[in-house]
């Protein structure tokens, strides 16, 4: 039976009248429907015991009975003493004590929104097993979609007054930005990207192309005009799915679409137990947002350069742009494997029709690759070209990669650690592939290129026919096969690819 060990912190967002943390009945609700055992450490009742609202402490005390209490404590770890002799107070203390039955394997996860636990839990080497509610929340829909009964997550392009007013997914919106439902009323006819799992609103992006006349007086340090995208408003609930990385291409490909130099978005974040808000920073970050000032509300702005450029060393800072000198590589992959990774993007078409995408990596900007190929001197920032096979006609250029970082796993459960959730393998389907060796009957290890999908080419695509017609290849693609630039230079010209994602 799985062991979750509970923080304080999440006991009181569970136990109090008022609504803390808009995320707590899920987690509980997940909890419940896998059987997981809930535990509290003899600690949590202490804390709670000093609480000096004392009706507020009677009332969550009389409910801890609902809960296992650990009547056994670990030895304390060699490396918790060692953190326990730099705590500076009993709180600190608590936290480091309650982390060592992780370390010691007595529960298998712990959950809390303390964020000084999981730096000491990223020290101890247990950050897999630490979550915040928000995170365990979505890791376990993911690992067990099962959960709820869904048929798709779908990402549609919808009018702002048609969209339910009163949904609980604005609460949070509402607290955070005064006059909210009076702006949802002004933007009521003007388009947002949402998404919505059983009828319920799970994420949604709004977008403002902005000019050089732009008025920004409340920002500090001022802008200069330009061109801008404004990310108005972007919040998802159910990130376990990537929708994160989801919407954010969204934005990035718009802000391709109407030419401008930068992006930016606004946003409260000088709370670091608001872990939404504090995970959305760090992806935005991760993709090249650099903190710019703040606004006259206390908001901090963060702004994404959008003129061309590219980082070789990392690019996913300059994402979604890619450099047509950089070495590409043509990488051949089955149909049906090929619709799953790099599913056409509906929304790019502007099309109304829902477009399905439940399961993780399909929504994920970074993917995974698993190869057999004798070639693998791939590195980061080379080109890859996806070549979806099925004959002289048939076989197509569908897609343009960039490669991020590549993997030797010696084991299958270093390969499995490293598709988790960015593959579209089962693990059995990964054993398998581990395990199965060549048509000369040895066996290769295989490797793993992790990618950034960049931008699908537009309809009709190259075929082998006219690859092989334009010299560019003399037969089929097999592994990763290096072309030159010229070659690739052709083949943007023949795809009619859009060049605005291109880096001279």
């Amino acid at each position: 039976m799985v062991k979750v060990l509970l923080d304080t912190n999440v006991i009181i967002y569970r136990e109090t009248d008022r609504i803390l943390n808009e995320n707590t009945p899920d987690l509980f609700k997940w909890l419940d429907k896998l059987h997981y055992d809930k535990f509290i450490h003899p600690l949590t009742i202490d804390e709670i015991s000093k609480y000096e609202n004392t009706t507020l402490r009677d009332v969550i005390l009389s409910k801890l009975s609902s809960y296992n209490c650990l009547s056994s404590l670990a030895p304390l770890n060699p490396k918790i003493e060692e953190i326990l002799s730099l705590d500076k107070d009993e709180n600190s203390e608590n936290d480091t004590k309650i982390l060592n039955e992780v370390v010691s394997g007595r529960v298998d996860f712990l959950i809390t929104q303390d964020k000084g636990i999981y730096k000491k839990a990223t020290y101890l080497g247990i950050s897999n097993k630490v979550y915040s509610i928000e995170a365990f929340s979505a890791y376990m829909l993911s690992e067990n979609p099962d959960l709820i009964d869904y048929s798709i997550l779908s990402v549609r392009k919808k009018k702002i007054g048609s969209l339910d007013f009163k949904s609980k997914f604005f609460d949070s919106l509402r607290e955070s930005y005064k006059g909210f439902d009076n702006w949802l009323n002004k933007k009521s006819e003007e388009d947002a990207y949402v998404c919505f799992l059983q009828d319920e609103l799970q994420a949604f992006l709004y977008l403002k192309k902005e000019g050089p006349d732009e008025v920004y007086s409340d920002i500090t340090p001022p802008f200069l005009p330009k061109q801008r995208l404004k990310i108005g408003t972007f919040k998802v609930s159910m990130n376990g799915f990537k929708l994160g990385e989801r919407f954010l291409k969204i934005a990035l490909e718009n802000a391709i679409k109407f030419h401008v130099e930068e992006v930016y978005l606004t946003i409260f974040d000088n709370n670091p137990n608001d872990i939404p808000k504090q995970s959305l920073v760090a992806q935005l970050k991760s993709f090249g947002f650099e903190k710019w000032g703040t606004k006259a509300t206390g908001e901090s702005v963060y702004v994404k350069n959008m003129i061309p450029h590219f980082n070789q060393d990392n690019p996913k800072l300059s994402f979604p742009f890619y450099n047509r000198n950089s070495d590409t590589y043509l990488c051949p992959i089955r149909p049906d494997y090929h619709t799953s990774l790099l599913p056409d993007s509906i929304l790019n078409n502007e099309s109304p029709e829902d477009f399905s995408e439940n399961k993780p990596f399909r929504n994920a900007i970074s993917k995974v690759y698993i190869s057999r190929s004798l070639f693998r001197n791939l590195k980061c920032g080379d080109n890859i070209l996806f070549y979806r096979t099925g004959g002289l006609y048939v076989s197509v250029i569908t897609t343009i990669g960039i490669v991020y970082k590549i993997y030797h796993p010696n084991t299958f459960e270093e390969l499995k650690d490293i598709c988790r959730r960015k593959s579209i393998f089962s693990d059995k389907e990964l054993e398998d592939l581990w395990y199965q060796k060549s048509q000369n009957g040895k066996w290769y290890k295989p490797f793993v290129v992790e990618f950034l999908y960049v931008h699908h080419l537009p309809t009709p695509k190259i075929n082998l026919f006219t690859l092989i017609k334009e010299k560019i290849v003399d037969k089929a693609p097999r592994g990763f096969e290096k072309i030159s630039v010229e070659h690739m230079n052709k083949i943007i010209k023949l795809s009619r690819a859009n060049e605005s994602f291109i880096v001279n």
